[in-house]
């Protein structure tokens, strides 16, 4: 990892007393002028927690009569995040939770998730989304983006306004710190910057000027407020760095874990997950996590290996070309779906038969999720085999707790099987008579049938090709079939015009 730029001295040469004394006045004067109601970004990283502990110091140092607006702690949990940081930000928020009513402060900590249906696995392998690629970057609006916003939304709603506490800070990167500059130059008074996306809501970023290195400082001699042990954050960024070392400010020449990232495990819009890595690598005690690198490991397939686990067809069931005439690949098959749920489910149980006691629980894929799942495959992707169950029965050795969907198909699993054997091994003949039969069964119980023909056609259409092969020469012949007729457009414009009359 990179180490970020240092500065000769914590906080440019003064003390940590005199920068925690400037900025608990600052906070008090902004949090006392109005009635706008706080909501802080906290991750349960190093910047997130420094500046949340700026916060609560301020309010411990009011009197209680100026306590009067709620500071809303917002932490917005994808389900997919580093168990071990997932398990850190839970704890913390049930201490702070805690910690809040004992000391009689307005502090209100609130775990926020996806809704289910956009969640990671249900869309990857429900849906068939592929792993997430910066041109196809899926995840992060749906996961972390809409969560948080849909609070923000609310609390601007019910208030009229709404002022965002966040940790985010000028040396992270030279993108952050030229986005920062650009608001700085907009604001509307002092320290306060608008939000480009959120109407009504403006941004307060405290620590903003400090360096990685100042965060630690001021983490490692300032005590927690709510009780969740600092040393414990720096052990655990300590362990998601590749050489274990974490040191505080030495010289200009010591690196720091300041760069350490955590986020989403299974994440492939980095190269590698390297504090995840660095955790297994470094500790006998994280190896329960392996099984999660493989995974995210597997997901990061690129070219012709990951072009045999995607249809050849997009999610609508059309074919598309790229300037190479190269064919664009969509959704998973089949297949691959049920391998994902297959390991995924493995991984899971790995966990929980080797992790430690505190998160030896965790869920890889929530229930609410794996029924979600299986909605999609059986009536919007026609699947109606119904597999989910039986394939959570072989990996879990537990019956899956839904209800049977036999009321609702046209025919069941056995029916499928059937069906699959009289197509001898042709897989688009079978797809393309299971799709038919979904169409059939959602149009069946219709009093009026309006697009139902278009339905067919549209089944028989996704279908029609001999294999993949077949399926790529019709693309390139319609595509030079085009591009004939527009070539020969210029030539007949000017043919009518040499015909007409004088």
């Amino acid at each position: 990892m990179s180490a970020p730029s240092r500065t000769a001295a914590p906080f440019q040469g003064r003390t940590l007393k005199e920068v925690i004394a400037e900025l608990t006045a600052e906070v008090q004067d902004l949090y006392t002028a109005d009635d706008v109601p706080w909501v802080v970004g906290y991750s349960g990283g190093k910047d997130s927690t420094a500046t949340l502990q700026l916060v609560w110091l301020a309010l411990q140092q009011l009197p209680a009569e100026k306590r009067t607006k709620t500071v809303h702690v917002i932490s917005t949990d994808t389900l997919v995040e580093n168990p071990v940081v997932a398990a850190w930000v839970t704890q913390s928020l049930d201490t702070m939770r805690s910690a809040a009513e004992q000391q009689q402060l307005p502090i209100e900590p609130h775990r926020l998730t996806p809704k289910v249906s956009e969640t990671f696995w249900v869309n990857l392998i429900g849906r068939g989304y592929p792993a997430p690629r910066p041109k196809f970057r899926w995840c992060t609006e749906r996961m972390k983006i809409r969560p948080s916003n849909t609070f923000i939304r609310k609390v601007v709603r019910k208030h009229g306004e709404a002022i965002l506490v966040l940790g985010i800070r000028k040396q992270e990167s030279q993108a952050r710190a030229r986005a920062m500059a650009k608001h700085e130059k907009r604001r509307v008074q002092e320290r306060l910057s608008p939000n480009g996306n959120l109407p009504n809501s403006l941004v307060y970023s405290p620590i903003e000027d400090w360096s990685s290195d100042d965060v630690w400082t001021f983490l490692m001699q300032q005590n927690n407020p709510w009780g969740h042990p600092n040393k414990d954050l720096l052990t655990m960024y300590q362990s998601a760095t590749a050489d274990q070392e974490c040191p505080l400010v030495v010289d200009s020449s010591t690196p720091s874990c300041g760069d350490s990232r955590f986020g989403c495990w299974t994440c492939t819009l980095v190269e590698q997950d390297k504090s995840m890595a660095a955790m297994v690598n470094n500790s006998e005690e994280m190896e329960w996590m392996r099984p999660l690198l493989q995974l995210r490991d597997k997901l990061d397939v690129t070219g012709p290996e990951e072009h045999k686990l995607r249809d050849f067809r997009k999610m609508n069931g059309k074919m598309q070309l790229t300037i190479n005439d190269d064919i664009v690949h969509g959704p998973y098959t089949q297949q691959a779906r049920e391998t994902w749920l297959r390991e995924l489910l493995q991984a899971q149980a790995h966990v929980r038969a080797n992790a430690p006691e505190h998160v030896r629980n965790i869920e890889l894929i929530t229930m609410e999720e794996l029924h979600e799942i299986r909605h999609h495959w059986v009536f919007t992707k026609h699947e109606v085999e119904d597999s989910l169950p039986r394939i959570y029965e072989e990996e879990t050795g537990e019956k899956f707790p839904g209800r049977p969907f036999d009321d609702y198909l046209a025919m069941g699993a056995g029916e499928m099987e059937l069906l699959r054997q009289i197509c001898d091994g042709d897989e688009l003949a079978f797809t393309t008579a299971r799709e038919l039969l979904g169409v059939e069964r959602k149009y069946r119980t219709m009093t009026r049938r309006a697009g139902l023909f278009e339905a067919l056609e549209e089944a028989v259409t996704k279908g029609f090709f001999d294999n993949k092969d077949d399926a790529h020469e019709y693309a390139l012949n319609k595509r030079r079939l085009k591009k004939e007729i527009v070539d020969m457009l210029p030539l007949a414009g000017l043919e009518e015009a040499t015909d007409a009359p004088a």
